[in-house]
């Protein structure tokens, strides 16, 4: 088999609606320094530059969760791998994720951290691939819509490999004759 990664949204497309969404959740967090919880591994280099251009009072936090392996599709079983460290009750709480496809993940980790009993949950994506959604989330700030292919690149990976490509893509896999 040969895999080759095709662009989708260059980096300078990505830089630029990450600072529209650093811009827009200061808008509507003005002095009340909420809590972004980024789900690793994927969302650490969009949630790094998210913070880099968030101008404002705000703590850090991460989640990791697996419901894929190794595997181009989910299993639908999701586990907890990392919990976040920081209290979080009675506090705003922003999830920062790389990409919402199913929707199963997603919606496991709002249930999650509503039993830590926050203030408020909103849901910050870089990338919406509305096409495979099978539980309905409600998505607060998204970046950019994607369509029903494998994305990898800024953070995103395949086999643990292409996470660090400075741009978002897919990959095409063809059968060897």
């Amino acid at each position: 088999m040969v895999t080759s990664a095709r662009l989708l949204i260059s980096q300078n497309k990505i830089q630029e609606r990450v600072r529209e969404l650093a811009r827009e959740v200061k808008k509507d967090y003005l002095n009340k320094k909420p809590v972004l919880v980024g789900v690793l591994n994927g969302a650490f280099i969009f949630m790094a530059d998210l913070i880099r251009f968030l101008d404002m009072p705000a703590e850090f936090d991460f989640i990791a969760v697996a419901s894929y392996g190794a595997k181009k599709n989910s299993s639908g079983k999701v586990n907890l791998l990392k919990d976040i460290s920081l209290d979080i009750k009675n506090r705003n709480v922003i999830i920062v994720e790389d990409i919402i496809d199913t929707g199963i993940s997603t919606d496991f980790i709002i249930n999650y951290l509503k039993q830590k009993s926050p203030k408020s949950i909103r849901f910050c994506v870089l990338l919406n691939k509305r096409e495979r959604r099978k539980v309905p989330v409600q998505i607060d700030y998204c970046g950019f819509e994607v369509p029903n292919k494998f994305i990898i690149g800024y953070g995103l990976d395949y086999n643990g490999q292409y996470r660090n490509l400075p741009y978002v893509g897919y990959i095409e896999t063809k059968k060897l004759k």
